[in-house]
């Protein structure tokens, strides 16, 4: 009775070896998806949302009254968010990143935290007539955003919200007849000088 000839052991190591092959390429690939920057934050974005908040900043200092200063600015808000949602989306498209990938999800779910409390936080304050730490609020809760939406993000995003927290804690101690020189400094300034930056060094 002839005896079946066993396989050589390379032979029967082969297909182990690619298993353990794939799962690390997986995890390679995972791991890196973690790691990369988000880069879909749109330059051009933030400096459209700094030329509209100058304008505000200008209409609202001649218009000093606390019912201007809120129609101006939350309409600022409004028009700011919307061209921030668009120039990311666009972004996004053009350099064909998943917003709901694991960097831009990432961004996305550390950013909107402090923007939701933002928002709340606005109508509080509004029904108990505070309205001068308004400017200060609102630059700090938008500095938190970006500062921890932008660990995901490209360099030049978390250094930009650290200098909106800077700007909000300083306008806390000011009267908010100076509300909108911080907020046209903060939403218009900073968001011009990096956004020229991140278009210039990240594209778009």
């Amino acid at each position: 009775m002839l005896r079946k000839r066993p396989q050589p052991r390379s032979e029967m190591e082969l297909p182990t070896l690619q298993s353990r092959a794939m799962q690390d390429l997986t995890f390679i690939r995972q791991t890196m998806a973690r790691s990369s920057a988000f880069t879909a934050v749109s330059g051009m974005g933030g400096i459209l949302m700094g030329a509209t908040a100058l304008v505000a900043a200008v209409i609202s200092f001649f218009n000093p009254s606390p019912s201007s200063f809120l129609v101006i600015w939350l309409t600022e808000a409004v028009l700011a968010f919307f061209i921030g949602s668009w120039t990311l989306v666009r972004k996004a498209r053009a350099a064909r990143i998943q917003l709901v990938a694991e960097g831009g999800r990432r961004f996305i779910l550390s950013l909107a935290p402090p923007m939701l409390a933002g928002v709340v936080l606005s109508f509080v304050v509004i029904r108990e007539g505070w309205i001068s730490v308004l400017p200060g609020l609102w630059l700090l809760l938008y500095g938190a955003g970006v500062v921890t939406g932008g660990a995901f993000s490209v360099r030049p995003v978390p250094v930009m919200g650290i200098g909106f927290m800077g700007l909000g804690a300083l306008a806390l101690f000011f009267p908010l007849s100076w509300g909108c020189i911080f907020l046209g400094l903060g939403f218009g300034g900073l968001h011009i000088v990096f956004g020229t930056l991140i278009a210039r060094r990240y594209g778009g």
